[in-house]
């Protein structure tokens, strides 16, 4: 998906220049932030039309946005910034942690067209307060389970599709990658002598993922099925169409692999396998925390700590292990 500048009033697409240009993010951060954004405009211009009427999703769908103006925006309060998270979480049943991050876009562009682009005179933003998403246990597969999803793959279409969807299950839940990462990477990302690849992560930022025996298998019998394919496409990992394969395609082929295995029905996905390989490094691999943190690519610990929750059988036998585990009354022990 690409970006129609025709679509949008100047100052936004001001602002995504600036976030491109200035602050250096990658474009599927700016894309997130422009889909953010273009839903809170196409709300305030619904409520300017209609103020009687309360939206749907389904009525912002394809409401223009191209002729808002600065002023617009000048007029916009707190309270109707709190009733846009209304019809988020109402409305469009936005969990917590979607409003929460885009709460984080409306006060970057506010912040851009008070405090850069002097277009706005007063940030409705300042005073926001939403609570923090909760921070569940990341869901994930046990080895059993990761080992079983390796093993019954299975795709209807083709063996060389087959090859290159066990390719792709085996570097998410060997290397931790991010979807993004996996569907960005090209043939020249690859060092099969050094056994690493370069993945450009977050924030265009770039790290070397090293590459155990299972990735080496998985990547050298994929490459060989690859170069039987006629296409001037750099990317690593194709389509049937010949290009570049798409997140969802990839999100399509994780789907129907957990089905295939009968993991499907738990909310596991392409992120989900991500948590996996962090949790199995940390339990069956003993990897420390920091070492964890550059191999996911985090720029903190504290992002990193999520994934190093014990299971209910290591915390188990923690407790079981106590020195004082088998003290108990003395008149007890008499009966």
């Amino acid at each position: 998906m690409k970006i129609n500048k025709k679509e949008n009033p100047f100052f936004v697409n001001e602002y995504l220049t600036h976030l491109s240009v200035v602050k250096c993010l990658s474009d599927s951060t700016v894309m997130g932030y422009y889909q953010d954004i273009r839903q809170f405009l196409r709300f305030l211009q619904f409520r300017e039309m209609q103020p009687d009427v309360q939206p749907t999703a389904e009525m912002l769908m394809d409401l223009p946005i191209c002729d808002m103006k600065p002023e617009q925006l000048d007029a916009v309060t707190l309270r109707e910034i709190y009733e846009y998270y209304s019809f988020l979480a109402v409305e469009c049943k936005n969990h917590d942690k979607a409003r929460s991050r885009k709460a984080s876009s409306l006060r970057s562009f506010f912040s851009y067209l008070t405090k850069q682009a002097h277009l706005v005179r007063q940030d409705p933003t300042v005073n926001l307060e939403l609570s923090s998403p909760k921070r569940a246990l990341p869901k994930y597969l046990n080895l059993d389970e990761s080992l079983k999803l390796l093993r019954t793959l299975t795709t209807q279409e083709n063996h060389r599709a087959h090859i290159r969807d066990y390719c792709i299950l085996t570097l998410f839940l060997n290397c931790g990658i991010r979807l993004s990462e996996l569907v960005g990477l090209n043939l020249s990302s690859l060092d099969l002598n050094e056994s690493k690849m370069r993945v450009l992560g977050k924030g265009s930022k770039e790290r070397i993922v090293y590459l155990n025996s299972a990735c080496m298998s998985a990547l050298r019998e994929y490459l060989f099925e690859r170069s039987q394919i006629e296409t001037d496409d750099t990317a690593l990992f194709l389509s049937n169409q010949k290009k570049r394969i798409s997140r969802r395609r990839v999100q399509q082929i994780v789907e129907e692999s957990l089905a295939a295995a009968g993991l499907q029905g738990r909310g596991l996905s392409t992120h989900k396998l991500r948590h996996t390989a962090a949790t199995l490094m940390y339990q069956h691999g003993h990897v420390d925390i920091l070492t964890l943190k550059s191999i996911l690519g985090h720029e903190s610990t504290a992002t990193t700590e999520i994934y190093t929750h014990l299971s209910d059988t290591a915390v188990q036998e923690a407790m079981d292990h106590s020195p004082l585990a088998g003290e108990k009354r003395l008149d007890l022990e008499k009966k």
